[in-house]
């Protein structure tokens, strides 16, 4: 099974701010992997260094045994490999919903838009939304957008999705659904790498929960570990603010 990702003393700075320190993570093909901490804790540059949207100053990253963090390599292979989905949706309002999930399909992998049909509408109709296709982003509530924006992630065909605290900007009544197409990945072996401050989701479907702290992480383990015996001070003092 691909989909096998490996941190290894994985450094990053902007200007003198270093932002990840040392950071060693393996996750296993199949896996969800939670990153919690306070903001600022370095989990969203984590994420953006692991499909190479920031180069790393040192360490390394292996994608199934291959180094991808190697100077010099074609980043967009691996990007259509590892999927990432934002907490800002980022849709083009002029294009419909079917529209923005067929756009990098179309340009990337040189799929038209007769190859896309049946895919895309696959992909609406297993997340709830096949009515929605034809609607522009403005007609969408913020959990449908966010909805279509993991939609078009997945019309790339990844082994590995990345979520960055992709809840944070929707309403309460709204996280609901999203979580529920998380799930749904979950339980049919996607690969995902998760920022989450959705702390009983991590709780209840992780296989491994890294508190960041720093740049670092502190303290990882499966979530029984995390949150019920965390070792570490730091870990017990943020989740007692957030618990």
């Amino acid at each position: 099974m691909r989909g096998k990702l490996e941190l290894t003393n994985v450094w990053k700075s902007f200007g003198d701010h270093q932002v990840c320190r040392g950071v060693d993570l393996s996750v296993g093909a199949g896996q969800m992997v939670c990153l919690i901490g306070a903001s600022g804790s370095g989990k969203s540059t984590l994420l953006r260094c692991m499909n190479l949207l920031e180069p790393i100053d040192e360490g390394a990253i292996h994608l199934d045994g291959q180094d991808i963090s190697e100077p010099g390599l074609d980043p967009q292979p691996i990007r259509t490999r590892i999927g990432i989905v934002f907490q800002s949706y980022n849709l083009f309002p002029h294009m419909t919903a079917a529209q923005n999930v067929m756009l990098a399909p179309r340009r990337v992998l040189g799929k038209t838009p007769a190859e896309m049909a049946g895919p895309v509408e696959a992909l609406f109709a297993r997340f709830g939304l096949a009515d929605r296709m034809d609607h522009y982003p403005d007609q969408l509530s913020g959990g449908q957008q966010q909805r279509v924006a993991i939609i078009r992630a997945l019309a790339m065909s990844p082994e590995i999705m990345l979520f960055d605290e992709i809840t944070s900007a929707l309403d309460p009544e709204l996280v609901g659904e999203v979580l529920d197409v998380l799930r749904q990945l979950r339980h049919e072996g996607m690969t995902m790498v998760l920022a989450t401050h959705e702390m009983s989701f991590a709780r209840e479907l992780a296989d491994t929960v890294c508190f960041l702290d720093g740049g670092r992480i502190i303290e990882q383990g499966p979530p029984e570990a995390i949150f019920a015996a965390p070792r570490e001070a730091r870990t017990r003092a943020f989740l007692e603010r957030v618990l």
